[in-house]
């Protein structure tokens, strides 16, 4: 993991049983050092988006959303290296092509998006984010293949958007969430996607609760002192 890490993702991790080595700035640092750690060990890599199994374990999430709403409309999901979308996406657009299929990440590390926008894999990277299990600079190749066919559109949130989605996800919702997993809320909160939720059937993803109590803190503090 990188070195910027939440303390509580890593004693949790730490807690399975695994040795956790911290390494570098960010995802793609960590990324980086794997790869040398598999040539120096001989370890097996196991990438945490670009692999078919992965996605595809991520894509029966958009079968339990059929099973809770088959006339959902629109699916809001946050995206890091692309392989929780990416599976979601086929799993949906296999039952009906016509759910929209929107993408949400940071302004300050949008990997996916700037690829997806450009129609090529892109790098970006302009500043550490809240939504830090989302920061991966460059997306997975097999996950972009499919983000570029499959999803509809991708829209960025500030780092305050980000912060007022985790504050109402937990003073109204009784949810405490990471960064990453209060990306579509955000992008909802902003009016970014409107065009997408007004009147339609939305599920918006929840996902990843790994967020420092300092983090959690610190949030609460800057809303009250704005009250």
């Amino acid at each position: 993991m990188p070195e910027t890490a939440p303390k509580a993702k890593v004693q949790a991790t730490q807690g399975y049983g695994a040795d956790v080595v911290l390494q570098g700035a960010t995802f793609d640092d960590a990324h980086s050092a794997c790869d040398t750690l598999v040539k120096e060990t001989g370890f097996t890599y196991c990438d945490p988006y670009d692999d078919p199994y992965v996605m595809a374990g991520q894509g029966t999430i958009g079968l339990e959303i059929l099973e809770d709403l088959w006339d959902v409309e629109t699916v809001i999901c946050p995206i890091g290296g692309g392989g929780l979308i990416s599976g979601i996406s086929v799993a949906l657009k296999a039952f009906n092509p016509n759910i929209k299929i929107i993408g949400v990440q940071a302004e300050n590390v949008h990997g996916m998006k700037a690829s997806f926008d450009a129609g090529k894999i892109t790098t970006n990277f302009t500043a550490p984010t809240i939504a830090d299990g989302c920061a991966v600079a460059t997306p997975g190749t097999l996950t972009y293949a499919v983000v570029k066919e499959l999803v509809d559109d991708i829209v960025t949130v500030s780092e305050d958007e980000l912060a007022l989605a985790m504050k109402d996800l937990m003073q109204r919702g009784k949810i405490v969430v990471e960064g990453s997993g209060a990306l579509p809320a955000a992008a909802i909160h902003s009016g970014k996607i409107d065009h997408y939720v007004n009147g339609k059937k939305v599920v918006a993803l929840v996902s990843g609760g790994n967020v420092d109590l300092k983090r959690v803190a610190d949030i609460c503090e800057h809303f009250y002192a704005m009250d």
